[in-house]
């Protein structure tokens, strides 16, 4: 009784801090990009995010990704974290980071219509009613940040772009899931990741030199902190704890990040965007319920085959890939 009290409550610190980690993200990037550009940015976190996660691949003897799973994590690597970090770099150089946390969070909405359209997993009448809510909300979002000038119209775009990323990464992840675990997947995919942002070097190395000592630690931090710990924690709470639970504690990202950046930066989010979010995470939950079993005998089995961990504050989507069909 005392061992799984323990566990109940290491699982509990590992989500919040995890969902802290993540939702600090957004308001570190607004943050570091008064100083550094996007590319530099990226290369300078997923640099020092391999690093930190080949560590604890080498420290626990992890054995690396099997040949045939290679060509699936490159491009979730290319996706997830090369592009996405990109654009989400740029696009908070744009708008506020609460309203970037609430556009990025259309990403399950993608992951379930790719997911549909590339796994087989169908277009149930919820996920279609869950997409024309959420693109209702995108649509508020929109409206509000257009007052603010062509800049942030961008800002907003280059967040859809990030989520449109971050789901083709998720839906690669999943097969090659099947194959290694899921630190494996991780930590190759990062270093592909850092690997694509390598064109950036020459600006990471002369706006590093520049910059306050502030925009480095904080670079490392996002490094440290978001990516290799905030998978980390992840992992353990997901390999203890209900699959679905878990990804439904995601919903609090969003609000965190309006929290953080409001105390921080003295942001607010535009009049239109909080209602429009609301309208968003209430899509994406909408879309991730399970329907009733209409045809079809037993329960179909999960054949993931690993466990999970997604980045900064997009991580539920991928825990509705492994749930929301297994019926």
């Amino acid at each position: 009784m005392v061992e799984r009290s323990s566990t109940r409550y290491g699982v509990i610190a590992a989500v919040a801090s995890t969902l802290l980690l993540w939702a600090s993200a957004f308001v570190t990037i607004r943050y570091v990009g008064h100083q550094l550009s996007p590319g530099a940015l990226a290369l300078g976190r997923l640099l020092v995010g391999s690093v930190a996660l080949g560590a604890v691949m080498l420290a626990r003897s992890e054995p690396l990704p099997p040949r045939r799973a290679l060509p699936l994590i490159a491009l979730c690597g290319l996706l997830w974290f090369g592009i996405y970090n990109l654009a989400l770099n740029a696009a908070e150089q744009r708008i506020d980071a609460g309203t970037t946390a609430l556009l990025v969070n259309t990403g399950p909405i993608f992951i379930a219509v790719l997911a549909g359209l590339l796994l087989g997993e169908g277009f149930p009448r919820n996920l279609l009613t869950g997409c024309a809510v959420a693109f209702g909300g995108v649509a508020a979002i929109a409206l509000g940040v257009s007052g603010h000038g062509i800049s942030a119209t961008w800002g907003a775009a280059l967040c859809l772009l990030a989520a449109l990323a971050y789901a083709g990464g998720v839906v690669a992840q999943k097969p090659a899931l099947r194959h290694c675990s899921a630190l494996g997947v991780t930590w190759l995919a990062c270093a592909v990741g850092a690997l694509a942002c390598l064109p950036f070097a020459g600006d990471l190395y002369s706006e590093a030199v520049s910059a306050r000592a502030s925009t480095v630690a904080w670079t490392v931090y996002l490094g440290l902190g978001p990516t290799a710990a905030g998978f980390l924690g992840w992992a353990y709470a997901l390999a203890r704890t209900d699959a679905g639970r878990l990804g439904s504690s995601t919903y609090l990202v969003p609000p965190l990040v309006v929290l953080m950046g409001w105390i921080v930066l003295g942001e607010t989010p535009p009049a239109l965007a909080l209602p429009g979010g609301v309208l968003c995470l209430f899509g994406v939950a909408l879309a991730r319920r399970r329907a009733p079993l209409r045809w079809g005998a037993g329960r179909r089995a999960d054949a993931s085959g690993g466990t999970v961990q997604p980045p900064d504050a997009l991580q539920g989507p991928l825990v509705a890939l492994r749930d929301r069909r297994s019926k």
